[in-house]
């Protein structure tokens, strides 16, 4: 891509759009991964989870067609690499889970609650954050590198299905082409076999957020990559923070947005893709709720929920940087590109989340 063509400011304004457009949409379909989970496990609703189910198979496929067409590299992002350190996707992704149901939601949900009114997210958005930036380069941060980030399987070749298509013997364009299509088919399939996951707003949600993932990649995977930099002679991805291609995720950009407002005047600290997209999501979703005058002020029940909300808050910055991503940063966006620490940390996320609210469930029946 030739770097005269785009600036900086016009992927982070892309991505505050791409967010805008996540959130507006997750604010009125009440798209939700947590929500999708609770909902198939309390009450045995799997409407929500066909919603995320759509997305993830939208971006899987939206994502390969780019992919073949030449205009975005799965290789060129965290998700994908030879070495898979499966030990920090399972305990990140535990972690994470248990902190998003603590939280009520999220990271994303995160955003979207805030932009709703609801001061209960504003907290939990802070503690999130400082969770984030200690994991990023503070105390816990040191744990994660010492104890967890060495336990790693090195794979002959990248992690994703089809790098071992490929060591099997297919021919790489084909094997990229056949692994997006029957992943992303056989969860389009599934996604839509049920009628109450037809429904329009079903069909909106899911929609939207698998292809603003897509939008993501091509943003920053496309527009904003340039190959052999004029300056530097390096490759570059504009506005990155992880300077490769990424797409949406609410975890490091909660963190690198409170550092952001901390260090203003620190001119190392630049706006990015991922604090724009975080920005937007929040701008979006306030917009929907106004417009629908569903934009509530909630708060705090009682002490005891500040501290749940507070530990849901630091649980999921901790999580989400150990395992490289959220519920829309590992489970859609890395899902995307069909590497296998995503759907590591995905499993882990949801089984952390179960065990949570079984446990929630349980705890005061044996109370009483």
């Amino acid at each position: 891509m030739d770097h005269a063509l785009v600036s900086a400011s016009t992927i982070v304004w892309l991505g505050f759009a791409i967010g805008a457009a996540f959130g507006a949409s997750s604010q009125r379909t009440g798209f939700c991964t947590m929500g999708a989970v609770s909902d198939a496990v309390n009450i045995g609703d799997w409407t929500r989870m066909r919603m995320w189910a759509l997305a993830v198979a939208l971006a899987t496929l939206g994502t390969g067609a780019l992919h073949a067409l030449g205009l975005f590299d799965p290789a060129k992002t965290l998700y994908t690499g030879a070495r898979l350190p499966w030990l920090s996707h399972i305990v990140g992704g535990l972690t994470f889970g248990v902190g998003m149901t603590l939280a009520s939601g999220c990271a994303g949900k995160t955003l979207i609650r805030i932009g709703g009114g609801n001061l209960k997210s504003v907290v939990v958005f802070v503690f999130l954050a400082i969770g984030a930036s200690m994991t990023l380069r503070g105390l816990t941060g040191v744990w994660r590198v010492e104890f967890l980030d060495p336990v790693a399987l090195q794979l002959p070749h990248g992690q994703t299905l089809p790098a071992f298509l490929a060591a099997a013997g297919m021919e790489a364009g084909k094997a990229a082409l056949a692994a997006s299509v029957l992943a992303g088919g056989g969860l389009l399939a599934w996604a839509l076999a049920s009628r109450d996951a037809r429904h329009p707003e079903v069909l909106l949600g899911g929609a939207i957020v698998g292809l603003a993932v897509v939008a993501g990649w091509y943003v920053t995977g496309h527009l904003g990559h340039i190959a052999e930099h004029p300056d530097t002679l390096e490759e570059v991805f504009l506005a990155t923070n992880s300077g490769r291609a990424e797409s949406l995720s609410f975890v490091a950009p909660q963190a690198f947005t409170l550092e952001l407002l901390l260090l203003w005047s620190d001119a190392n600290r630049q706006m990015s893709f991922g604090i724009a997209s975080a920005l937007g999501v929040i701008a979006g979703a306030a917009a929907m709720a106004l417009a629908t005058g569903s934009f509530r002020i909630e708060s705090f029940r009682d002490p005891a929920d500040l501290v749940r909300h507070i530990a849901g808050g630091l649980l999921m910055g901790f999580g989400g940087v150990t395992a490289l991503g959220c519920t829309l940063g590992q489970g859609v966006s890395g899902l995307s590109t069909l590497a296998l620490g995503a759907a590591i940390t995905t499993a882990a996320i949801i089984a952390g989340a179960v065990a949570t609210m079984k446990l929630q469930y349980w705890l005061p029946t044996r109370a009483g």
